[in-house]
């Protein structure tokens, strides 16, 4: 048998050892359990097995966001759900007020347009959230109620800036306006506290590829009574988003067309692990490794994109690249070398950002090892920082180590 020599070349495609670390914001890693329970024959989606499967995931959704009101369920992308929010509840040529806290507020807007809605944008400088005195102000002097809802994304996964929803939901009474709230959770849900029902949101969207750990390709619409009732002299058209076509066969676990069987059973093996975990408890970890990630930027010398630290956010961290330095040359160095995948900068923050996920089935040797690779890419790359930012988050992760039942199922 021969050996290969110290100098004989490695193939550059060959597949690398060991795991790949998908650190972006979404997808995330899904966990095995869910995997498992995705794979299994496909059922009859008209018989007795479904609509069991159908009133558990039906059910279980609505507690993952709060409500006592119907969740509809689309085989779709989060975009699915963003067109799916506006053509129930509004009418042609409908003004909506957006505020435009980063490239996904944006792209809902340009969505908005494109349905023949009239979008009025409330300009932001994508380093925060929605800012709720601006949206009283214009919603003040609108006293002839044109804006028919208010659209805002509770967690910009392009910045990592989060929304203080309940002071929208304030901004929004004490204008002593009927607009509708329309809020995208699509990067927060079940990973960063959201209360659909307590918090007075209209219409919540969401996706299934993020902090609900499934593999993309299910989105989702809570909806309210309010809602409800715009629905019935909402003019904008709408077949496959209908939810009256969704909600009458709900009603009984099934749905109106094909669904993404597979993709439901997923869906209620992560309610299950959510639930065992506790939300309380899945949040304050999420709370925890972004708390870490933001000391080792610190450490590192690097700023946080979010302006504003009471709107930073649990699920990602955006980091500023130092002047004159190309984030997407980091992220390429790091995919390279280390096989971890970074999220990019988006729309104007392209080349400027790089963005580290922490949302999901994420532990705190996950995060240690993201962090690992990080520190040894900018090295790698040529960037200016200072050493030590991986021991930084090390030393707080050790400072304040989750209990004991979290830990277990956090690993």
């Amino acid at each position: 048998m021969t050996r290969a020599g110290p100098t004989e070349p490695t193939r550059r495609d060959a597949m690398p050892a060991g795991r790949h670390f998908l650190q972006i914001p979404g997808p995330t890693n899904v966990p095995d359990r869910v995997l498992r329970a995705v794979d299994r024959p496909t059922i009859d989606h008209r018989g007795p097995e479904f609509q069991a499967l159908g009133e558990d995931v039906l059910a279980g959704i609505r507690r993952i966001f709060r409500t006592r009101h119907p969740v509809v369920i689309y085989p779709a992308s989060g975009t699915g759900a963003w067109e799916a929010a506006l053509v129930n509840v509004l009418s042609p040529g409908d003004k909506v007020l957006m505020y435009e806290s980063g490239h996904f507020a944006a792209l809902w807007r340009k969505l908005a347009g494109r349905l023949g809605l009239e979008v009025e944008l409330i300009p932001g400088d994508w380093r925060r959230g929605a800012e709720a005195p601006a949206i009283h102000d214009r919603l003040a002097a609108d006293k002839g109620h044109a804006i028919k809802a208010v659209c805002v994304v509770h967690n910009e996964t392009s910045t990592g800036a989060t929304t203080r929803v309940p002071l929208v939901r304030k901004a929004i009474d004490d204008a002593r306006h009927p607009a509708l709230l329309l809020v995208d959770t699509i990067s927060s849900l079940a990973s960063i506290d959201y209360r659909h029902d307590e918090w007075g949101v209209d219409v919540t969207v969401g996706g299934s590829q993020k902090g609900l750990m499934l593999p993309p390709g299910l989105s989702f619409n809570a909806l309210s009574d309010k809602a409800l009732e715009a629905q019935k002299s909402a003019r904008l058209p709408r077949s496959y988003w209908d939810w009256g076509e969704m909600l009458a066969p709900n009603a009984k676990g099934f749905f109106p067309y094909t669904p993404a069987t597979n993709l439901l059973y997923g869906l209620r093996e992560a309610i299950a692990m959510l639930e065992e975990e506790g939300l309380a408890n899945v949040f304050a970890r999420h709370d925890r490794h972004a708390e870490a990630t933001r000391r080792a930027a610190a450490a590192w010398g690097l700023e946080v994109l979010c302006a504003v630290p009471e709107e930073y956010s649990s699920s990602l961290t955006a980091l500023v690249m130092p002047a004159g330095h190309d984030a997407d040359r980091l992220r390429d160095a790091i995919l390279d070398r280390f096989d971890m995948s970074l999220g990019m900068g988006l729309g104007r923050l392209a080349g400027k950002v790089f963005r580290i996920g922490h949302l999901g089935d994420f532990n705190d040797l996950t995060l240690m090892g993201t962090l690992a690779g990080v520190e040894m890419g900018l090295a790698i790359a040529g960037v200016p920082h200072r050493k030590g930012g991986a021991q930084a988050a090390m030393d707080y992760l050790a400072s304040c180590a989750l209990p004991a039942s979290g830990a277990a199922r956090a690993a």
